[in-house]
């Protein structure tokens, strides 16, 4: 997403606006192994309210994975 930084004196100047990446690591029991991913903050959100299988399973679900 783009837009603008805006001064007091209304200069205008294109700025980015980059998402909230996080680089965290996970315990899958399931495998028995430490996963290391790059989850937004509400990427975390998810995984800490559904539990990392079922946001895993829902992400792969939607697309959003990515190896």
């Amino acid at each position: 997403m783009v837009g603008n930084n805006v001064s007091h004196a209304n200069n205008k100047t294109k700025r980015r606006f980059n998402p909230n990446l996080l680089k965290k690591k996970f315990y899958l029991e399931e495998e028995g192994m430490w996963i290391n991913l790059k989850v937004s903050a509400k990427g975390l959100r998810t995984i800490n309210k559904l539990g990392l299988d079922a946001a895993l399973r829902k992400a792969a679900l939607k697309g959003k994975l990515s190896l």
